[in-house]
């Protein structure tokens, strides 16, 4: 990493050591650093704004290759763009970016029948558009905003939507009506995601957390009235589980998702009779996991009851319990079926074959449902998803095609004759696929596990040993780390970069099998994959063993840390991002955010010795070892409730402790965000700069910043 003469390097903060034991199981952990936990003291705050000067210090140098990478990412995105209209009732609905602009603008037109799909111009108001929200006057001079919720009353008269405006993912719920633009209610503050209308447009439906920030509670609010005479529709006492509340396509339906880890229950309240009780389609049991989604007077259901990568099967809507579902669609070992999105004529079945996402589709028949068809994709490496399809009576499918070279392109799907028709495809100015080349490796593990590889290069770049390489990874929550299309990755590939992503277990690339082996007491799995597959790299001469770079977020920072303690010689740097890195602390706390409902994820340390031997051998903060390790950067944000901010703040303390590396050399960077939540920034110029400033210390690194 080029740096400042040695005698203008600042020295790195050093946060003061006050002890504090933690025992389980008959070990005891000494925590110095346990103080860090508490993100509003002013001595906490004081240290962080410490270690943003110390990094902005260090980092200074790279200030003209971070404005060089946020042009380079600028110039090859639309700034002035639009969405694919969509259509809902009695209108088509959009959303539009301005250059200059953070935020996008929720915009719609009337739909006239008989006539086509408007096509509107980047910049370019059509006759008669409305405005439902623009981003940018609802942010002001907040330094962060995020839109939580947008949904038009069933009259579409009025318009609710939440926001988030700290980044702790407490939104406040806003009702405004559409053509004067003056606010109806706005009494809801404090609220989870999920905004629901009844079919009256009296009521909406809304979720609240707890104190341990899991969405517990429905409320029904009345619209114009205080939030005292709001209604609790529904609780969820186990702390295992959230809930989360959706509509269903035709509007008829306040679907209620109770769901942990491995267990689901769903419940249907007819929204034309808001003040009625749900029904649950199927009580929980341990281990059945299932999805729903309502087609009409049926009810279709994804389900683990007979295949661990799940099944498809029906009921009739007045019966929808198990006893009544009737099976529709299988798959080969290894498929797993994601879920399903109906339509009068015909359903699309969202699943993942061969390691990649994909769709099938079924006609509507009257006694079930036809045989499936695959939608044929002509590419090694991508993703196909469902798009936007709110219309229950569409006779088309949108659907949407993008892998790492193939910019985002949207297509109407005739589900009757299979016939895509092209909507929309994201345009890259300057951009050349064929200067380019992607494909999938499949590299063994140390068990003899196969774990595929996804490869992107720059077309001339071959396996000679002397390529500087970044290795991305996540690996859990079944999680899959699908292809997609980044214009900042392309200022990497421009300069010879190979990138790299391992597709561990932990995640879903291969389906649920792939998940378990990743998780609980086998999430070392995921680690050592990603040790593996670098060092495959470096084995075939895809990288230079001394030119590797690693990055991973959240869960995925988690993988930073235990694969940098491993095996710290096969990494030059390492970006964390919101890290997970002090996980065993965070697990044995009950009552933290969301620690409760993560013990099918990662098991109960507080109560099973194993779990916590496990845990206690991997999680990063605890195993940072006297070597040498390569230049790190841990990135995070203050009011992130997802992980918190004394996680990466405590493991960079560590890390300065312990390793033997020469920071004049390779430093230990960390990044608070005193405005952002676990994404980061919300508005996308600063988000563009962020990225520009990690992407810029990743490639000073390795040496390839030209």
């Amino acid at each position: 990493m080029s740096q400042p003469t040695p005698a203008a390097l600042p020295e790195p903060p050093r946060a003061e050591r006050r002890p504090h034991e933690r025992t389980h199981h008959g070990d005891t952990f000494v925590d110095d650093y346990h103080w860090l936990s508490v993100a509003d003291d002013p001595q906490v705050l004081e240290h962080l704004r410490a270690e943003n000067a110390y990094t902005e210090a260090r980092t200074a140098h790279l200030a003209g290759l971070t404005e060089t990478l946020f042009q380079e990412m600028r110039a090859r995105i639309r700034e002035t763009d639009m969405s694919v209209p969509v259509r809902k009732d009695g209108w088509w609905y959009f959303s539009r970016t301005q250059e200059g602009k953070q935020y996008e603008t929720h915009a719609r037109v009337a739909y006239v029948a008989g006539e086509p799909r408007p096509v509107p111009e980047p910049g370019v108001e059509l006759p008669g558009e409305q405005v439902l929200l623009d981003g940018n006057v609802e942010a002001g001079q907040r330094d962060f905003f995020e839109l939580g919720g947008l949904e038009p009353d069933p009259a579409g008269e009025r318009v609710a939507f939440l926001f988030d405006e700290r980044g702790d993912e407490l939104y406040a719920l806003v009702v405004r009506d559409i053509a004067s633009g003056e606010v109806l209610d706005d009494a809801v503050t404090g609220a989870g995601t999920g905004l629901v209308w009844s079919l009256d447009g009296r009521y909406v439906f809304y979720t609240r957390r707890d104190d341990a920030w899991r969405s517990f509670q429905v409320w029904r609010h009345e619209v114009g009235r205080p939030t005292g005479d709001d209604v609790l529709v529904f609780q969820e006492d186990d702390a295992l589980f959230s809930i989360g509340i959706d509509a269903s396509r035709d509007d008829r339906w306040l679907e209620i998702w109770s769901e942990s880890r491995t267990t689901t229950e769903v419940a249907l309240l007819d929204l034309a009779d808001p003040t009625g009780a749900p029904r649950v389609v199927e009580p929980r049991t341990p281990g059945l996991d299932y999805g729903i989604e309502v087609d009409g007077d049926r009810i279709l259901v994804v389900h683990n009851a007979s295949r661990v990568d799940f099944d498809l099967a029906w009921a009739p809507l007045a019966t929808p319990g198990r006893e009544s579902w009737r099976p529709v669609l299988s798959g080969e070992d290894g498929d797993r079926i994601l879920g399903v999105s109906a339509f009068e004529t015909f359903t699309a079945v969202t699943m993942r074959h061969g390691g990649l996402a994909t769709v099938r589709l079924l006609d509507r028949t009257d006694d079930g449902y036809g045989e499936p068809r695959d939608v044929p994709v002509d590419s090694e490496v991508y993703t196909l998803a469902v798009g936007s399809n709110p219309e229950y009576a569409s006779e088309a499918l949108q659907v949407v095609l993008v892998s790492y070279l193939t910019p985002r392109a949207v297509y109407d799907l005739d589900p009757a004759t299979g016939e895509m028709t092209l909507l929309q495809q994201r345009e890259v100015p300057g951009y050349d696929p064929s200067r380019y080349r992607e494909e999938r490796l499949w590299v063994e593990a140390r068990d003899g596990a196969k774990v595929p590889v996804s490869l992107v290069r720059r077309a001339d770049v071959r396996p000679d040993g002397d390529n500087p390489v970044l290795v991305s990874g996540y690996g859990a929550y079944e999680i899959s780390n699908d292809p997609y299309f980044s214009a900042a990755r392309l200022s990497l590939l421009d300069r010879g970069v190979v990138y790299a992503v391992a597709h561990v277990r932990g995640g879903g690339e291969l389906g649920r099998a792939w998940y378990d082996q990743g998780k609980l007491l086998a999430k070392p799995n995921t680690f050592t994959d990603f040790v593996d597959v670098t060092r495959a790299l470096v084995e075939q001469k895809w990288a230079s063993p001394d030119r590797v770079a690693a990055e991973g977020g959240s869960a995925g920072g988690l993988l930073m840390g235990a694969a940098v303690n491993e095996a710290p010689e096969l990494y030059r740097v390492v970006h964390a991002a919101v890290p997970f890195v002090d996980a065993l602390t965070t697990i044995l706390n009950p009552d933290l955010p969301l620690t409760v409902g993560e013990w099918e994820e990662w098991g109960n340390p507080l109560e099973d010795p194993e779990v916590y031997a496990v845990m206690k051998a991997y999680t990063p903060y605890e195993n940072v070892r006297a070597v040498d390790y390569p230049t790190i950067l841990a990135t995070t944000s203050l009011h992130d409730t997802r992980v918190f901010v004394a996680e990466p703040a405590k493991w960079v303390q560590a890390l300065r402790d312990t390793v033997t590396s020469d920071f004049a050399e390779r430093p230990v960077l960390f990044k608070v965000e005193m405005g952002g939540g676990h994404g980061g920034h919300s508005g996308r110029y600063d988000s563009w700069r962020q990225h520009a400033f990690e992407n810029a210390v990743i490639l000073d690194a390795l040496g390839a910043a030209e």
